[in-house]
């Protein structure tokens, strides 16, 4: 009995040590399994996601498609105005602030130089907490890198299904692993964090770090300091909630907890922590949206100048209007140039998106000037002045020989081209309810010369028509003699709230501003600006009537001899109008085309007194021609275009003629001269304290509707035309309307400015470049001293053009 329970314990001890090894390799078995199993899982779904799934090519890595405003510079490299769908800009690593990528590394990603692109330890590390410890405050395993990839190369729509939703998901992170891989590869770590800040949306409309430290602190990423770092890397996850312009104690405690990071991983001292963590942070807070530009009447020009399709004339009311459109498509290589010209890869270039580069000829200080001398002259007094007008008005801001049926028409038209009209209609609502809606008070926000630029208030949308209706508008252009180049470009009085652009786009009548060119036309066929006339009427006959145009001079100079420098000083009708009927209305056209005015100008006999609706850019550029010394310069505003890549792929040069002889130009110069010292300009000298050489001419139009000033000294010519929307809105007295109080203000002002700030290269000292062998009295009044004679001396005067 003994031995057989030896037996059965030997029997059994043996079964047991049999399975006890079959169970060790089989727990072996599960361990390898378990260990092994997910890396080789992990590795065939890598290959199966390389090999089916679009993964960024290594060409797409090194021009990832995410989209890049276009900076458009100034003549000093100054960016004046941006085109974008993302205000992005792209920085190097090496203009960013060091505190930047302290914070981005110490706060997104502590193990970013010690890992290639894909964090398994914070991946282990998240999986332990978040799955095993149920962790959800346990942080994200995602690397800069993949952010990067995600970012760069945005994810597709996902099914809606619950599975086949999660295997999208885990299709898309692997993908978004093979491409960190892949930019790991590719780039350096400075580069790679460098990528990353600039790919980063920081809300408020700011598309990488550049545009943020503009939006947020007004600065470079360059000049950040700690805090202003801090504060914009507590953003990158959530731009919205911790906005410091929106929660600003939301935003300050994100701030704190990057600064502990960056103590915590050792990029700043504790002390250094504990000192910065009280500091508040510092706004500048301005959004870059397009209104904000330096220069946005300009930019919008700029793109309807290089967005312009082949004309056609079906689309033109005037034959000389498509003519000149025509000429410009024809010999501009900038007009146009964007259905002009293609990428390497065959498609058209947008402004929006391809990152270009426009160095533009304006002078940011000039166009700052520009700006400042509108709403000086504009804002503190001569809309004040309007407010006052209006007063006794019946209908106000209508002048008072605006009749019912007229205003009816006005308004009728302002409510269908607005907005709220077009929106409304588009709703579903019939006349009669919008009309109702038109004359309810609504809370809104108008344009206001105040500080801050608007009011809050409530009124109805007639009235705002209205109210909008009832403030001048001015406009302003600027030019270099010898060059051509557009140094300072303004549309309107505010661009947010007025965006019609009145300095190319609208077309005004000109007035007295006509007048040089038809005095022009009689110093190049021989006359000096001394020769006499007799001041008497002129009566034209007409075809079927005859016009004697209106005499503007006081009764004591009627029937008197006087010179015509006294005519065009005077702005004396009776003198242009004996000038026209020496010359013809032909011949004053065929000389303003010449000198660039390619409009639409009526041949008459009444084109002496400038009736002619012309483009103050256009009337700008032809009195450029003066100073230019009979050179006629087509204005030039762009210089060269590079690519994102600093490719220079265009370059322009200003197109020149010969529009009238060096003498002639010389002479008009003195005429005009005479315009500003002793006539109708003569308050740039009185009030403005102007010296040196300036000659100039004002202009009024019919009502006081138009009231013009172009004026050059011999570096610079610059021209404003200021009125209202329409042209029966208008002072009641040529006192208050005329050019010489609406505009020459905003000259006299702007001139100032430029000659005081001593770095722009004009000043009290420049003088015109006299035209050589005239010996001429130019002073009128007989004397030997007067008598000069003038000889090309200098070699700059031959350097002038080049």
């Amino acid at each position: 009995m003994k031995g057989k329970n030896q037996i059965f314990r030997t029997f059994v001890a043996l079964y047991y040590n049999k399975m006890k090894e079959k169970t060790s390799k089989i727990l072996l078995k599960c361990l390898w399994l378990i260990t092994i199993g997910p890396v080789v899982a992990l590795a065939a779904a890598l290959l199966i996601v390389g090999l089916t799934a679009e993964i960024p090519s290594f060409e797409e890595l090194e021009n990832p498609k995410s989209f890049s405003a276009t900076k458009v510079l100034s003549d000093q490299g100054e960016v004046i105005a941006s085109f974008h769908i993302e205000n992005r800009m792209y920085v190097s690593y090496e203009q960013l602030s060091p505190y930047l990528v302290k914070a981005a590394v110490s706060t997104e990603d502590a193990r970013f130089y010690k890992h290639c692109g894909i964090d398994f330890y914070a991946l282990g590390r998240v999986a332990f907490k978040s799955l095993l410890l149920g962790d959800r405050g346990s942080g994200g395993g995602s690397t800069i890198t993949q952010q990067l990839a995600k970012t760069l190369y945005p994810r597709d729509d996902t099914p809606d299904g619950f599975i086949s939703h999660k295997i999208a998901m885990v299709k898309i992170k692997l993908k978004e692993w093979i491409t960190a891989v892949k930019l790991e590869r590719n780039y350096t770590k400075d580069e790679l964090v460098a990528m990353y800040l600039n790919a980063v949306f920081f809300g408020s409309n700011a598309y990488g770090v550049k545009a943020a430290a503009n939006t947020f602190f007004a600065k470079e990423p360059s000049e950040l300091n700690i805090q202003e770092s801090a504060t914009l890397v507590g953003m990158i996850n959530k731009p919205t909630r911790y906005n410091p312009a929106i929660n600003y104690d939301l935003s300050i405690g994100r701030r704190n907890s990057v600064i502990r990071h960056m103590a915590k991983e050792g990029y700043i001292s504790n002390k250094l922590r504990d000192s910065v963590i009280n500091e508040p942070i510092e706004l500048r807070y301005s959004v870059q949206d397009h209104n904000a530009d330096k220069a946005p009447y300009f930019r919008d020009m700029l793109r309807r100048y290089m967005s312009a399709s082949m004309p056609k004339r079906s689309s033109y009311s005037f034959t000389e209007d498509y003519e000149n459109d025509m000429r410009l498509w024809d010999e501009d290589p900038l007009y146009g140039w964007l259905n002009k010209n293609q990428k390497p890869d065959g498609s058209p270039y947008s402004l929006d998106k391809d990152g270009l580069v426009i160095y533009s000829t304006v002078n940011a200080k000039m166009q700052k000037y520009a700006e400042e001398a509108i709403s000086e002259h504009l804002g503190t007094y001569l809309q004040k002045e309007f407010f006052k007008d209006m007063k006794n008005k019946k209908y106000k801001p209508f002048a008072k020989e605006a009749t019912p049926e007229l205003v009816n028409t006005l308004m009728s038209q302002a409510r269908r081209w607005s907005d709220r009209y077009r929106s409304l209609k588009k709703s579903g609502m019939s006349d009669k309810e919008i009309e109702k809606t038109f004359n309810t008070p609504t809370e809104m926000r108008v344009f206001a010369w105040n500080v801050k630029g608007f009011i809050d208030t409530t009124m109805t949308p007639n009235d705002s028509i209205k109210y909008y209706k009832s403030f001048l508008r001015s406009a302003f252009v600027a030019m270099e003699p010898g060059t051509g180049h557009v140094k300072a470009y303004i549309g309107g009085p505010n661009y947010r709230y007025f965006k019609y652009d009145n300095a190319r786009q609208g077309k005004r009548q000109v007035g007295s501003t006509i007048k040089p060119f038809l005095y022009t036309l009689a110093m190049q066929e021989g006359f000096s600006p001394c020769d006499k006339v007799l001041n008497l009427p002129v009566t034209f006959v007409l075809e079927n009537d005859t016009w004697t145009p209106a005499s503007t001079d006081k009764a004591e100079f009627i029937g008197k001899e006087v010179t015509l420098k006294w005519g065009l000083t005077k702005s004396s009708n009776n003198i242009s109008a004996y000038l026209m009927h020496q010359f013809g209305p032909k011949a004053m056209l065929e000389m303003c085309r010449k000198m660039g005015i390619y409009t639409y100008l009526p041949e008459v006999p009444s084109l002496c007194l400038g009736p002619a609706d012309i483009a103050l850019y256009d009337m700008v550029s032809a009195y450029n021609t003066f100073p230019s010394r009979g050179i006629h310069i087509e204005p030039i505003f762009v210089t060269k275009i590079e690519d994102k890549a600093g490719n220079v792929i265009a370059t322009f040069s200003p197109q020149k003629h010969e529009a009238i002889s060096e003498s002639a130009a010389y002479l008009m110069v003195n005429l005009m001269q005479g315009v500003v010292n002793e006539g109708t300009g003569a308050r740039l000298r009185s009030r403005y304290r102007l010296e040196g050489q300036i000659a100039g001419k004002t202009g009024t139009t019919n009502d006081q509707s138009d009231g013009w000033f172009i004026g050059y000294t011999p570096k610079l010519t610059a021209g404003i035309w200021t009125g209202a929307e329409d042209r029966t809105v208008h002072f009641e007295s040529i006192a208050l309307g005329g050019g010489s109080n609406m505009s020459l203000p905003i000259w006299g002002l702007f001139m100032q400015k430029v000659m005081a700030d001593g770095t722009l290269g004009i000043s009290n000292n420049d003088i015109f470049t006299p035209a050589s062998g005239i010996k001429l009295n130019l002073n009128c009044d007989g004397s030997d001293d007067d008598l000069q004679t003038y000889y090309h001396q200098s070699q700059d005067e031959e350097d002038f053009f080049d």
